[in-house]
């Protein structure tokens, strides 16, 4: 009988994109705004006040965001600051 150890699902790491990828996780947008995944969450719905929803593609409960449409809102809210002030 061999001593080895039965690997379940939480062993291994989750799939992490290279930066080149064109979608992005929660997790990721997350840390690029230097935030907390449910501050992008409240993003998403629109819960945020003085800042439009975050366009977001739902894949059953999870949640990817576009780059393209991640780098037009945030230039889109950067630009709304700007008259803000």
């Amino acid at each position: 009988m061999t001593n080895q150890k039965v690997l379940r699902s939480h062993d291994f790491l989750p799939p992490t994109f290279s930066e080149d990828r064109n979608v992005l996780t929660v997790a990721e947008v997350a840390r690029e705004l230097r935030c907390s995944k449910a501050h992008i969450h409240h993003l998403i719905a629109g819960k945020v006040r003085g800042v439009s929803p975050l366009p977001s593609l739902g894949l059953g409960r999870r949640r990817l965001i576009v780059r393209t449409s991640f780098d037009a809102w945030l230039k889109a809210n950067e630009q709304h600051a700007e008259t803000m002030l």
